[in-house]
């Protein structure tokens, strides 16, 4: 079927080693059918004489000598001039095949003399050919059989000029190996070319494993040199390289349209210039006998140039081999862009697809979700939607580059599903952590109120005028972001069943911007011109809530780098934490300070209540930062644990 295929693309060269071989067969088979019809007009005239005794040479050429040894020893005269056999009509259209076959074999060689010996043929056939019928004149057996007169032509005589031209086509195409590959008549200026094209194919063949393919066939013809590659056992998957003074052509067909751009994405550092995607039809192949095809030239002004394009055509091709099948295993994890870009990917960095598919394929990603992942990664779910697609991608390739060089290394395949859990697992880690970066997006919330009320504190101590109904309107539409953010990150937790630990810490931030809400609604009412004693306490207690929303955001910012193995992160945490509940404390003594000062003074109600329920306010929020401190100690010992 490639035969079929490349013979479509009118690519005749590399299929002229094959042909003169065919058609050397065709002869071996000719010559013993001819000696079948002597052997049968011999029996019909004595039936008496020596038995069929061409057994060895029909099986020499291939042919099962028991239905000629019936049409011999059943060939009849049917008068003095005339025999019959059973089967005669059809070894007669089997002989003028066979010198068909030699014919056209002898015309991709050489055109010129093909297209005289075709017409000899035409000639021979119209003299003597017989019908196809079982019988058949003894004279026209002898014209047929016999070298004819001296000064005619026959059809032994054209059988034995085609011999003749199809062994010396034979001899200038002699086979050699060079590089690995099967070549004829090579010039000397086309073995660099032949030699570049190899050593792509041989640095990375071994990723192909056990896999068949990669055959490679190379052959003067003309003013070109043209390489043929099987790549794979798929029919229409044929790539044939035209290597000329001037460009090297690629031809390239393949049953799946998608396949053929990831081949020409491949060369995108190349200035190879496509042609369109053909869509080609041949019979027997599957999908409707369809396939595609796409033309590639590259101009060359050099060796140095054509062989470097010519090795990294060679280097790709084993990146074809199961291509579609493994895109197809990906596309059940993730998109089928991203399954694409996963493959150009793995061909890009020379791991391929092969060895993931020697490791089990699909069972091997089953295999990591269900020993690392059971409760957070359900079956039949998209590792994109559990993982996120930027990890779900760096996960998947990850598998590839593992079960290659598993392979390659003679590794240990245990090891090799050890290191791809491994990797889950640290992939899910980074899913708490893209979790725990919105915890930190929290805490710059807390900070952004708290930092506003500071900044009203600090307006009353330089004696400034301040927006106080702004601060309260600001306040509020940030806690209702804060809110909103919660509550997606509650859902987040949920589809990704990720440590309970983080929807507390969400919940316990949460808690601590709705006190600072509340502190700033109440500061937009406290009256304007507040005592020094009054605005020295409040001014400590909003630089202690401003200093532990900053030590919660550095905190889960450092925690979430401990699943890395990071100790300094862990220490920057617990510090972070020691932060916290140093603000708290800070907060109480500052809250009792006001508390004093209110209550041991003469102020009127109106001040002496807001100015308690601030206090109270920012105190309480410092508490719910340092229990958020509590819960942070913990997750952050629980990962060091692991």
């Amino acid at each position: 079927m490639k035969s079929q295929i490349v013979e479509q693309l009118g690519q005749f060269d590399v299929l002229l080693p094959s042909l003169i071989a065919d058609g050397l067969a065709a002869n071996d088979r000719v010559k013993a059918r001819l000696s079948v019809l002597q052997s049968a007009a011999r029996h019909a005239r004595d039936p008496e004489r020596a038995p069929f005794d061409l057994a060895a040479e029909c099986r020499a050429a291939g042919l099962d000598p028991v239905p000629l040894e019936t049409l011999v020893k059943r060939a009849s005269a049917l008068s003095d001039v005339r025999m019959t056999a059973p089967g005669l009509g059809a070894l007669g259209c089997a002989i003028r095949e066979d010198v068909a076959i030699m014919a056209r074999s002898v015309a991709a060689g050489d055109a010129t003399q093909g297209d005289a010996l075709a017409a000899r043929l035409a000639a021979v056939a119209d003299a003597v050919w017989p019908q196809p019928a079982d019988d058949i004149e003894f004279a026209q057996v002898t014209r047929l059989t016999g070298l004819g007169d001296d000064d005619g032509d026959s059809l032994h005589r054209l059988v034995m000029d085609l011999h003749k031209a199809l062994n010396r086509l034979s001899a200038a195409h002699a086979e050699e190996m060079l590089a690995g590959a099967h070549v004829f008549g090579l010039a000397p200026d086309d073995r660099p070319a032949v030699e570049a094209f190899m050593r792509g194919v041989e640095s990375t063949r071994k990723l192909k494993f056990d896999h068949p393919g990669l055959a490679t066939t190379a052959i003067r013809a003309g003013d070109r040199l043209a390489i043929q590659n099987d790549i794979g056992e798929t029919d229409a998957h044929v790539v044939v390289i035209a290597v000329a003074a001037d460009a090297v052509t690629l031809t390239y067909t393949d049953v799946h349209l998608v396949r053929a751009r990831f081949f020409t994405g491949l060369f995108r550092h190349f200035a190879v210039q496509w042609s369109g995607l053909d869509r080609k039809s041949a019979p027997g192949l599957g999908d409707e006998g369809v396939f595609y095809l796409v033309t590639g030239r590259y101009p060359v002004d050099g060796a140095r140039r054509r062989d470097a394009f010519l090795e990294a055509v060679g280097a790709s091709l084993v990146f074809l081999i199961d291509w579609n099948k493994t895109r197809k295993l990906l596309r059940t994890w993730v998109s089928k862009s991203d399954a694409f870009e996963i493959l150009d990917w793995a061909a890009r960095h020379r791991c391929g697809q092969r060895g993931f598919l020697e490791l089990g394929g699909a069972e091997l990603v089953a295999s990591a979700v269900h020993h690392a992942a059971p409760t957070r990664i359900g079956f039949g779910e998209r590792l994109d939607q559990a993982l996120g697609r930027e990890a779900a991608i760096d996960f998947l390739q990850t598998v590839l580059r593992i079960s290659a060089e598993a392979l390659l290394e003679g590794g240990s395949v245990r090891l090799a599903r050890d290191r791809i859990e491994a990797d889950l697992v640290r992939h899910l880690q980074g899913v708490d952590a893209t979790l725990l970066a919105i915890v930190v997006r929290q805490a710059g919330l807390a900070r952004e109120i708290a930092a506003g009320i500071g900044d009203l504190v600090a307006a009353g101590q330089a004696q400034r005028p301040f927006d106080r109904a702004a601060l309260a309107l600001r306040a509020r539409r940030i806690e209702e972001k804060a809110d909103k953010i919660a509550s997606d990150a509650r859902s987040e937790i949920a589809r990704f069943d990720a440590d309970p630990a983080i929807e507390r810490l969400v919940n316990r931030i949460e808690d601590a911007i709705d006190e600072l809400e509340q502190a700033a609604f109440v500061a937009s009412l406290v009256p304007p011109g507040l005592a020094p004693e009054l605005l020295m306490p409040l001014a400590e207690l909003a630089a202690a809530t401003i200093a532990g929303a900053e030590a919660a955001a550095a905190g889960i910012a450092a925690a979430a780098e401990v699943p890395q193995g990071h100790r300094v992160d862990s220490e920057d945490a617990l510090g972070a934490v020691g932060r916290l509940i140093e603000a708290e404390h800070r907060a109480d003594a500052a809250e009792r300070a006001v508390t004093a000062v209110v209550l041991t003074g003469e102020f009127d109600l109106k001040t002496a209540l807001s100015v308690l329920d601030l206090a109270r306010a920012l105190e309480r929020t410092t508490d719910r930062l340092a229990g958020f401190g509590h819960l942070l100690r913990e997750r952050v010992l629980a990962d060091l644990a692991t």
